[in-house]
């Protein structure tokens, strides 16, 4: 017990406990005394006065608990206890009835409960109960008055119910009943409380602005960001409708329920090519968490970056990882680290960057301790298991190549980021120049130059366009077609910032670039340096070993990076990693210290645990076992394959024809630059051609058929990036293959213009499958030169609206060689009908079309019944999970009754009833040639078959009807047996999931085996 003697002589420590925590912490005490009555209404009011100092407010509450004598001396240390605790659900106090004959008294009595059920929906109800005239518009604004925070505003609406007679605390008791349990926690421990403010104020500040690339100016983030195309993964051969597109997502549904494909797993991965915005969408995340507009189930968020990290060479632990390397608590640290440890499912942990992160993932060393420090990698990977912090959620951006298929067994989810779409790369621009008429000539200048609109899919380009925009609109020289001259570009424009006022702004030219040669080199060593080394941020000393000055750090290209420890001094790094790769063959191209063969390494390189790209490449470009450690050699051998790729497509562009008159002018030696552009030239026809010869052989009666390997793509960029038709034509000289596969390869409009460059040259009409990439309409644009040579061409899953499908229809008109067109899975929509109807009406030898999964109605399918009807040639039409309905299906059934070569028909899910299946039997019974009619998921229960039943009695060609899922019962099933006994053509009758019982399906088995239930 608590006597009152004992109380008075513990009073100076009571005061101190009082006023340690914060002044919504002493309202917290002050609920629990009002609740249990050890407080009048007039002693909790004259507690509650604003302005008051808390140490006056505590001991003025000390005295008033005094004299309630010994009873409330030991309700006081209780209710210090209570707001004190952990939050967990509150079982006395949490339950009260809602239809109490006295509300004001339930509400004081159950007062604590009812302010954490109101912490997270306050600024709702105040709206509500203002609509319903509760309270008036004065009195709203004075309790929304920001010095208040949520707990404290939901107090004061509850005092205001107290005094008020208009039955606004009846509506309260029952309002807030119905109130979900609050994720947010709001009785924390003091601690606790200031290192969450503390926290979002850190996180804050690093996330409001956005610096753009160069440094040079902070735009706030909130005016500037323009959301990418967030697109889930899906993995193949998960169960769930194979008709879906992979699922669109905002950033605000990153932590949603669809799509995981590891429900024990704790990290959302986030995967995009470098440039993407990766970096930006989680400093978008950050910011919405620290200001409050989402995310808000999580009390804590923890950014790193993993560049950062794996510059720590000590030991870490968990502790020390949050503390030291991200936001230190001033005060009760055991507290908040056990607070942590306790409710893992409030923390989030941000990793970016984990493909520039040099440890490459494994599970082999299991770290399970919290308090014991163990290597920075070793952490790491253990936090994405779950061994340490299980079940805080973790978020980790990279690049693809980095990502391995050991690290994604411990993916939860995840999620791939696009880059922008086409209205995503216009509102980005008109947010960045908000001149009159500036963002309106950029968007009309992207739109006539369909390859420089290809590259600004990606945010970094985008930037650079908005950079350079001057350059682009006012000096009329040529667009940009590749990513190297849109660096030059660049170069150009700092160079120029950098150079005396008197220069005038004619290009890139030889004595601009001489001028600047030593820093640019010198820049150029440090980049290869730290590729080599996996190096992104570079220290005082480094950059004194590499002979960088202030002079040259004034041109822009470095900036100062966040610090790797707080207080400490700001490295540096170059503006973004693509950057670094660029300066990194600018050095290759014209560094006296670089031998032409060394260039070959650029081409042999292994991925460290990863897929060695020697297999692609010849004989002759071989590791050098004897190399000198430092050298140009042991660098280009060192370097991650990503960023490899990256620089060995940039010196193909600085090597082209197009720069290399430019780089020869600055370059002693200009002997030395040619044979360098000869080894280049020489490697990557080589490398290309025995990657088409190691294709092996076709099956008897099939087409060869060739799935690109991860080193295609990049070999193909190379080659546009040289811009050499001889060299192209050069390395597809014999590819004898009938169909190319590029799925899942990350093909983006840049890729496509670079595949177009390439495969014009084909000898042989190919198949072209690009399914599942991110074509969209600008990559369709950049397809068109090599469209003569593509027999079929397959685009499913690639963001291709209506715009793209009619410019590659008005191509294909002039294309005899195109018989197969597959674009399931798309944005397509009636406006693209009539260009589609126009293909098959003109074209007599092509062969297939399939529209799966699209956005075509009845509309569409009434002028694509034109076209059929004027088409004599098409073997395969796929229209599932379309809306044609039963009137569309009528259009098409009356267009496909005399047609003398359709052989497979798919009308999946397109919510066709009876109506729509009296037209198809009616079909049937002209039709001579269809063999596969395919109708499931649809509605045409028993009547509609028993339409069909009849159109079969007089076909002789059908071969397989599938009707799955259209609730037909044994009545329709009936009238099937009796048209299969006049029918010997077909062979398979798909019933599959109708409403049949077990002893019907067993009988009808029995009856016919033509049936399959």
């Amino acid at each position: 017990m608590c006597t009152q003697e004992a109380f008075r002589a513990q009073r100076s420590q009571l005061v101190g406990l009082l006023v340690s925590g914060s002044l919504e912490g002493f309202e917290s005490i002050l609920d629990w005394l009002l609740s249990w009555e050890v407080l009048s209404w007039e002693d909790y009011e004259g507690l509650s006065l604003l302005g008051q100092p808390l140490s006056h407010l505590a001991r003025r509450l000390l005295d008033t608990v005094w004299k309630k004598g010994a009873w409330g001396c030991e309700q006081l240390i209780a209710a210090v206890q209570e707001a004190r605790a952990e939050s967990q659900p509150l079982k006395q106090h949490g339950h009260w009835d809602p239809h109490s004959p006295h509300p004001a008294r339930d509400l004081q009595c159950h007062r604590p409960a009812i302010v954490r059920r109101l912490y997270s929906h306050v600024e709702g109800v105040l709206d509500l109960v203002r609509a319903q005239g509760f309270i008036s518009l004065y009195e709203c604004d004075e309790i929304r008055l920001p010095i208040f925070t949520s707990s404290q505003r939901a107090r004061r609406l509850l005092d205001l119910a107290t005094v008020k007679a208009n039955g606004l605390a009846a509506f309260l008791l029952q309002h807030v009943r119905e109130l979900p349990v609050p994720l947010t926690l709001s009785f924390q421990d003091a601690a606790c409380k200031k290192y969450t403010s503390k926290l979002r104020t850190t996180v804050s500040a690093q996330s409001r602005f956005l610096s753009s690339y160069d440094g040079a100016e902070n735009l706030c983030l909130e005016e500037i960001y323009t959301e990418n195309v967030l697109e889930i993964r899906a993995e193949v051969g998960m169960a769930g409708s194979p008709l879906q597109s992979p699922a669109t997502v905002g950033l605000e549904e990153l932590f949603s329920t669809r799509g995981h494909l590891n429900e024990d797993a704790d990290t959302v991965l986030v995967v995009g090519e470098a440039g993407s915005g990766k970096s930006t969408l989680l400093q978008r995340l950050h910011l919405l968490w620290a200001a409050g507009q989402d995310f808000q189930e999580f009390l804590f968020v923890f950014p790193f970056s993993c560049r950062q990290l794996q510059c720590v060479a000590k030991p870490l632990s968990v502790r020390t990882l949050l503390f030291e390397h991200c936001c230190w608590p001033d005060v009760g640290q055991q507290d908040v680290f056990q607070f942590l440890l306790d409710h893992p499912d409030r923390v989030l942990l941000t990793f970016d960057g984990f493909d520039e992160f040099r440890f490459r993932f494994t599970d082999r060393e299991r770290h399970c301790s919290p308090t014991d420090p163990t290597s920075v990698q070793n952490l790491l990977f253990n936090l994405l298991q779950g061994n340490l912090l299980k079940n805080a959620r973790k978020v980790l951006s990279s690049r693809p190549d980095a990502v391995s298929a050991l690290l994604r067994k411990y993916v939860r989810v995840e999620l791939h980021l696009r880059g922008f779409s086409q209205d995503g790369i216009e509102l980005y621009l008109r947010r960045r120049h908000r001149e009159p008429g500036l963002a309106d000539r950029l968007v009309r200048l992207l739109q006539a130059t369909s390859t420089l609109h290809g590259l600004c899919q990606l945010p970094v380009f985008a930037w650079m366009v908005s950079k350079c925009h001057r350059e682009l609109l006012l000096q009329g020289g040529g667009t940009p077609k590749t990513s190297t001259d849109l660096y030059l570009l660049i170069l150009q424009h700092f160079l120029l910032h950098a150079s005396l006022p008197d220069v005038s702004p004619r290009g890139l030219g030889p004595g601009l670039l001489r001028g600047r040669l030593p820093t640019l080199l010198h820049l150029g060593r440090l980049a290869l340096w730290g590729l080599g080394t996996s190096c992104y941020v570079f220290s005082d000393r480094q950059l004194r070993a590499a002979q960088i000055d202030g002079e040259d750090i004034s041109l822009g290209f470095l900036v100062r990076a966040k610090a790797a420890l707080p207080g400490s001094t700001p490295p540096l790094e170059f503006l973004h990693v693509t950057f670094q790769c660029f300066f990194a063959a600018f050095y290759l191209a014209l560094s006296a210290d670089v031998k032409p063969s060394s260039l070959r390494h650029l081409f042999t390189c292994r991925q460290r645990g990863g897929w060695p790209l020697t297999r692609l490449l010849p004989t002759l470009c071989v590791r050098d076992s004897r190399r000198e450690e430092g050298s140009v050699e042991a660098l280009l051998q060192e370097a991650e394959q990503h960023n490899l790729q990256m620089t060995a497509a940039f010196l193909a562009g600085l090597l082209s024809r197009e720069h290399r008159g430019l780089l020869a002018e600055c370059q002693a030696s200009e002997k030395a630059l040619l044979r360098r552009h000869a080894c280049a030239r020489q490697c990557l026809a080589r490398s290309l051609h025995k990657h088409f010869h190691s294709i092996p052989p076709a099956l008897p009666g099939e087409a060869k058929s060739m799935h690109a390997l991860p080193g295609f793509v990049w070999l193909i960029r190379s080659l546009y990036e040289m811009r050499e038709e001889r060299l192209a034509q050069r390395a597809v000289r014999g590819l004898n293959v009938g169909h190319l596969k590029l799925t899942f390869c990350g093909v983006g409009p840049a890729e496509c213009a670079a595949l177009a460059f390439v495969l014009r040259h084909l000898r042989r009409p190919v198949a072209l499958q690009l399914d599942h990439n991110s074509v969209g309409d600008i990559g369709v644009e950049q397809l068109l030169p090599c469209l003569g040579v593509c027999k079929a061409l397959y685009l499913r899953d690639n963001n291709i609206s209506d715009r793209g499908i009619c410019k590659l229809v008005e191509h294909a008109l002039r294309c005899e060689e195109l018989q197969k067109l597959a674009l399931f899975n798309n944005k397509l929509t009636d406006g693209c009908a009539q260009a589609l109807a126009t293909l098959l009406g003109s074209r007599q030898n092509f062969l297939a079309l399939r529209l799966g999964n699209n956005r075509i109605t009845a509309a569409g399918a009434q002028v694509l019944a034109q076209g059929l009807r004027a088409n004599t040639s098409l073997q395969f039409l796929g229209f599932w999970g379309n809306k044609v309905g039963d009137t569309g299906t009528q259009a098409l059934a009356e267009a496909l009754g005399g047609h003398q070569s359709l052989r497979w028909l798919s009308l999946v899910g397109n919510s066709i009833g009876s109506v729509g299946a009296q037209a198809l039997a009616l079909m049937l019974e002209k039709n001579v040639a269809l063999e596969e009619l395919c109708l499931e998921e649809n509605h045409l229960q028993d009547e509609g078959v028993c339409s069909l039943a009849e159109g079969l009695k007089r076909n002789s060609s059908l071969k397989v009807l599938k009707l799955s899922n259209n609730c037909v019962t044994y009545l329709g099933a009936e009238a099937l047996l009796q048209a299969l006994e006049k029918n010997g053509t077909i062979l398979e009758v798909w019933l599959r999931g109708n409403t049949f019982s077990p002893e019907e399906m067993e009988e009808l088995s029995h009856r016919d085996s033509r049936l399959l239930l």
